[in-house]
């Protein structure tokens, strides 16, 4: 343990002595690790809080619901566009017979979006806010948070269809005076007086704001369908969707199923007759992002890989120089009895820490970028200790690779001839 301690700092000491002496050619040699471990750590970074901040996002849709809705999230909204469009609406009669008839589902939600309504409180207002009606189940479905003393409508005020709304937090902010809620404010919507029950959460920044209501106004759909005009069928306006989510160790395959056979039955559809409809669920949106992060990756790691390549042919450079240099201080230590095996590990130590150096330097400029980046996107992107310990990992192992030729030439020496060269 002594031997092994002793080889680690000589070729510690000797690896700092290569660097302090001849500064810029370990510079430009260790340009190369430095690269590398940028490229492969810092996509690797990169593309990792990408996917957290996405992941995060399509947490908010829920692993055990089904989205019944007319496109199909596997597929390019391009493709097919006509097909698409001229499949139905989900109806609020598909949800009734869904709600009632479904066996493995916990709850069952409808909502439907009413357009771009303008708000208005008192001479304030808000152009172009999402007018979205829902169902009661819609508060287990979408999980909604809300800023202190909001809340989602009563039994009683769905029921009776009430003149209450909820309201997204950037409406509440442009609406009301700063430090003001809006709870229990009358808000004007299409002529219509409602009050405040609930302001929701900001989204944040999130990148994928699948269930954005920010900028939402939300209503019952009972008011909806009491109070303002609901055309369900219509191909841009009313368009609306159905989930279901399923009860818990019902698998998401039993709840598609059911769905099927109820919808199918709803709209007449003969058995030869393929389905009009698409019952969506997260899976298929992680698949998609799986591909995409993983391609991202990949191309991240190849030009990283060249980089480390020139870069490990730099080191081996430095190391042979090295060797050379020290070919009679070699012969001399295995002539009073230091062993190949000793000269062998000195020199590898010695290429790993030049090129453990080179990849730290790649690792301070990866958290440097990303501390820019954070601040001048606003946007969460870290460095893990994961990625630390991945690029120091690589470091070492293209140190040993690099330093092997010229440690297993210096093993090999002949002691007298080595004590002779000059």
């Amino acid at each position: 343990m002594r031997q092994i301690l002793r080889i680690l700092g000589e070729g510690a000491a000797q690896a700092w002595q290569q660097l302090a002496a001849n500064r810029l050619r370990s510079f430009l040699s260790l340009l190369g690790i430095t690269i590398g471990i940028f490229c492969i750590i810092g996509v690797k970074s990169a593309v990792n809080s990408l996917e957290d901040n996405i992941r995060r996002s399509l947490s908010k849709l829920g692993n055990d619901v089904v989205y019944v809705d007319k496109f199909s999230w596997s597929e390019d909204p391009g493709q097919n566009f006509w097909k698409w469009m001229r499949r139905p609406n989900q109806s609020y009669r598909e949800y009734e017979a869904l709600k009632s008839r479904m066996k493995t589902a916990s709850h069952v939600g409808y909502w439907q979006f009413l357009g771009a309504k303008t708000v208005k409180w008192r001479n304030s207002s808000v152009e172009n806010a999402f007018f979205i009606s829902v169902t009661e189940d819609c508060s287990d479905i979408f999980r909604l948070e809300f800023q202190e003393g909001g809340r989602f409508f009563s039994p009683n005020e769905y029921a009776n269809g009430s003149d209450v709304c909820i309201i997204g937090a950037k409406i509440a902010e442009t609406l009301f005076p700063a430090g003001m809620s809006g709870l229990d404010q009358q808000v004007k919507i299409g002529g219509r007086k409602l009050r405040v029950i609930g302001v929701t959460m900001p989204s944040g920044n999130d990148l994928l704001r699948i269930m954005d209501f920010d900028n939402a106004v939300i209503v019952s759909h009972t008011l909806a369908r009491r109070g303002f005009r609901i055309r369900e069928g219509n191909m841009w306006v009313g368009k609306s969707t159905i989930a279901a989510r399923a009860k818990p160790g019902v698998a998401l395959s039993a709840v598609k199923d059911e769905i099927t056979g109820i919808i199918r039955s709803a709209r007449h559809l003969r058995p030869a007759e393929e389905n009009n409809f698409a019952l969506n669920t997260l899976t298929i949106l992680s698949n998609v992002f799986d591909s995409v992060f993983g391609v991202i990756n990949a191309a991240g790691f190849i030009i990283g890989v060249f980089a480390l390549l020139v870069g490990m042919f730099s080191v081996a450079n430095i190391m042979f120089v090295s060797v050379r240099e020290r070919t009679n201080f070699i012969g001399i230590k295995m002539a009073i009895g230091a062993k190949r095996w000793f000269i062998l590990l000195e020199i590898l130590f010695e290429a790993t820490v030049l090129c453990i150096v080179g990849g730290a330097l790649g690792l301070l400029l990866i958290w440097l970028a990303t501390m820019a980046i954070s601040k001048a996107v606003d946007f969460d992107i870290h460095l893990s200790a994961g990625n630390v310990a991945i690029g120091i990992f690589t470091s070492a192992i293209v140190g040993i690779l690099s330093g092997l030729l010229p440690a297993l030439q210096a093993s090999r020496m002949d002691p007298v001839e080595a004590i002779r060269a000059l």
